[in-house]
């Protein structure tokens, strides 16, 4: 085996193995920013040496972290996203025909690096209803004087510049300025546990609802992907409602729909056990 032609991604003992024909990016930052062309996955975007996207599963990720939280509201009008420098969750915001989409991004290379050498945001980082604002989502939220209907955290994995996206106070600023939805992605339930339960437990100290979901992402730590949803409201996962919305949204997808939707709540055994101290 070459390992040169292979990109490694360790965690907890194991490892992905992703073979990489070309690297199309390499810029150290705020992050180090890694693009590569693969033999099997596409165009594959690496942060801190942890893979964040790839073209082939992207939608994965990406549908289940936007479309669960806006069909479970009624007129998603102004969503704000903190992080997501790649575009694809604005892309799937924008298939709710918002009026309003603001993004926060720390990183502007990182946006700049996307939109050049992959392309996932499909144009809807230029979209007229679409404002991008480069700067630090924590402190954006902690003086935000706006409130939106959703608010979405697609934050990278743990590590420096992404550490306080899970802090109890960013989480109770991000409740204070959300009307009706709060989600984020919550690393892997299996791989990444301890990760998972510390945002839980900030979230649940800031929001009175909270809810887990996951999905399959195959190029993800152990596949297995969890989100946390949150509302200052009751969360109801109907399956009558959310097939009606569906049907009036006309929205086209890859991975989500109302069945993966409502499924997606169901959780493992061992999951449940692992929360629900937190949880209760």
């Amino acid at each position: 085996m070459d390992t040169n032609q292979w990109f490694v991604e360790t965690y907890n003992g194991s490892a992905l193995m992703i073979r990489v024909k070309n690297t199309l990016f390499d810029h150290r930052g705020i992050q180090h920013i890694q693009i590569f062309e693969t033999e099997s996955f596409g165009k594959m975007l690496v942060l801190d040496g942890k893979v964040q996207l790839t073209e082939r599963d992207e939608t994965f990720y990406h549908e289940m972290l936007v479309h669960v939280p806006l069909f479970t509201i009624d007129n998603p009008e102004k969503i704000l996203v903190i992080g997501g420098g790649d575009g694809g969750t604005v892309r799937e915001i924008l298939k709710h025909n918002p009026s309003e989409v603001l993004m926060i991004e720390i990183d502007r290379d990182v946006v700049d690096a996307c939109r050049k050498y992959i392309g996932v945001d499909r144009g809807s980082l230029d979209d007229e209803r679409v404002t991008v604002l480069f700067e630090d989502g924590i402190e954006f939220v902690r003086n935000s004087n706006e409130r939106f209907d959703a608010v979405i955290v697609d934050g990278t994995d743990p590590n420096p510049v992404s550490k306080s996206l899970i802090e109890e106070e960013f989480y109770k600023s991000c409740s204070r300025i959300t009307k009706k939805i709060f989600s984020t992605q919550s690393q892997s339930p299996f791989a990444q546990g301890d990760y998972l339960r510390e945002m839980l437990s900030n979230i649940k100290d800031a929001f009175p609802h909270v809810s887990i979901y996951i999905n399959f992402v195959p190029t993800y730590p152990s596949g297995l992907w969890s989100y946390i949803i949150a509302s200052n409201s009751d969360i109801k996962v109907d399956m009558d409602v959310l097939v009606k919305r569906w049907e009036e949204r006309q929205i086209n997808t890859v991975h989500y729909n109302p069945e993966i939707h409502y499924a997606s709540f169901m959780l493992p055994q061992w999951l449940k056990e692992s929360v629900k101290e937190i949880l209760h």
